[in-house]
């Protein structure tokens, strides 16, 4: 498929997917919305890690409130679940591990796909913005969910009601992202840890990711339960076969993903 507003590469088990509306500071169009859910989709099938970034100075600066007429014109809730919903699932649901490695500033819808992600990575000079109260909204693309479950309630209730600037290092403290990096490190950073993933226990990671998320609902024993299984399943892999031999004979593993 031939995309006008993101480009996508890959780049041996990372497949990276980059939002190219810069002069529009990577603003959200239906366009870039059907692009981005086709390519992660379509780069899951191939590749050991996703990574989604921007170009020029924004990650993403959230909802094009250009894009498809007068405000009054706009159907946010037909827009929210055919449109948003199955690009945040494409994210969420994808059967290897995504990196969201922003760039610069991610605003609104912006900031809430980077934490769809299963990793954050920032430059210290990006920003998260829960923007939406500027404008009379609600935060939507998932906003609601992700950030009481990363920084806490009153947070999360001060960035959504006061729509200030969160730096990349405060995101780091408050435990909203993994880690930040000037710019001139950032690039070389994000890179390290996407090979670091795509060089890993495929499945492994994905029963990681099953199980965090089921424990922010499950009940010990519920959970202790999904842990057995999961590790049942992680346990019959030829990853798991090759780690144990690697760390008997001292070595790297080299995993396959099976």
């Amino acid at each position: 498929m031939d995309y006008q507003t993101i480009t996508t590469r890959e780049d041996g088990g990372i497949g990276i997917i980059t939002l190219a509306r810069a002069d529009m500071m990577n603003a959200l169009n239906r366009q870039m919305r059907a692009e981005l859910t086709h390519a992660l989709k379509d780069l899951a099938t191939r590749a050991r890690v996703l990574v989604l970034t921007g170009d020029g100075r924004a990650f993403c600066s959230g909802q094009d409130l250009g894009d498809g007429g007068s405000a009054a014109d706009i159907d946010l809730e037909r827009t929210l679940r055919e449109e948003y919903e199955p690009m945040l699932r494409a994210i969420y649901d994808a059967p290897v591990p995504v990196i969201a490695a922003v760039n610069g500033p991610a605003a609104g819808a912006g900031a809430n796909l980077a934490l769809a992600a299963d990793v954050v990575i920032a430059c210290e000079d990006a920003v998260f913005i829960q923007a939406f109260s500027k404008i009379g909204l609600i935060p939507d693309a998932g906003g609601t969910w992700f950030l009481p479950r990363q920084v806490g309630f009153a947070r999360a209730m001060g960035a959504m009601l006061f729509a200030e600037r969160i730096t990349a290092r405060q995101a780091v403290d408050w435990g909203m992202i993994w880690e930040c990096a000037p710019e001139e490190a950032f690039q070389a950073l994000w890179m390290e840890r996407a090979r670091a993933l795509a060089d890993g226990p495929t499945i492994a990671y994905r029963n990681i990711r099953n199980a965090l998320r089921a424990s922010l609902s499950n009940p010990l024993d519920t959970q202790l339960e999904l842990e057995a299984h999961l590790q049942a399943e992680a346990g019959k892999t030829r990853d798991f076969q090759e780690g144990v031999l690697a760390f008997l004979e001292k070595r790297p593993a080299k995993f396959e993903g099976r």
